[in-house]
């Protein structure tokens, strides 16, 4: 009775693993007026993976990505277990830019998350952590907020000698912000991944407190929007 029963079960059991098997398709597009995104890494993986949990510290993977736009780390840290499809824009993610369509053959993983530097912040970042994949064909649309990696006081002073190795922002993409600001701030009270309060910026390109440009590099969220095609 007991072998007719585990025989019965195991084609249930086939029939389940199969269901999570699904090829998807990934698109990206960049919602900001003046922010662009680093190399976007889309990872399918089981349901107790993630790339960042809000109200958690930030791992020192995703440390690296919010503060330079570093994947490598966060791709080296789930390898074995997680199918990743890094880089999908081929570079930065321009403002109100979309990345090309990529396929995803999500194996046995069940869940999809997201994650990109924002540029130009200290350690933000667009984040989607754990959205499971439907099983129902069709189309669906997911909004993504900019997150806080905690990681980084929010000074807004753009590090030209160092482009970000040890504190401030890498860099302006579109080669406008400023230099020479005194920053916004000198403490993060906040050292857990959260909510982007956004960049506060200022209108001098040589002086105030901060060097990015009030005009051009503020945001409210969603920052994101992702379509996925679930085949």
């Amino acid at each position: 009775m007991k072998t007719k029963h585990l025989l019965s079960i195991l084609p249930l059991s086939l029939a389940s693993a199969m269901a999570f098997s699904q090829s998807i398709d990934v698109q990206v597009t960049n919602l900001t007026h003046g922010m662009h995104f680093t190399p976007v890494l889309v990872s399918a993986h089981n349901s107790s993976t993630h790339l960042f949990s809000a109200g958690q510290a930030a791992s020192t993977a995703l440390q690296a990505m919010a503060e330079g736009g570093n994947t490598a780390p966060l791709i080296a840290a789930s390898a074995d277990t997680v199918v990743n499809a890094n880089n999908i824009a081929a570079g930065l993610l321009a403002p109100s830019a979309s990345s090309p369509v990529t396929a995803i053959e999500t194996g046995d993983n069940t869940h999809l998350s997201i994650v990109a530097m924002m540029l130009p912040t200290n350690d933000g970042f667009i984040g989607l952590d754990g959205w499971k994949v439907p099983a129902e064909a069709g189309s669906y649309t997911i909004y993504l907020n900019g997150y806080d990696a905690g990681t980084e006081v929010n000074d807004e002073i753009i590090d030209t000698v160092n482009g970000g190795a040890e504190d401030g922002i890498p860099g302006a993409p579109g080669m406008d912000a400023g230099t020479g600001a005194s920053g916004v701030t000198d403490m993060e009270s906040n050292q857990t991944v959260h909510i982007h309060r956004g960049n506060a910026g200022d209108t001098s390109l040589t002086a105030g407190i901060s060097d990015v440009d009030s005009r051009i590099h503020r945001w409210l969220n969603p920052v994101a929007k992702v379509v996925v095609t679930v085949k």
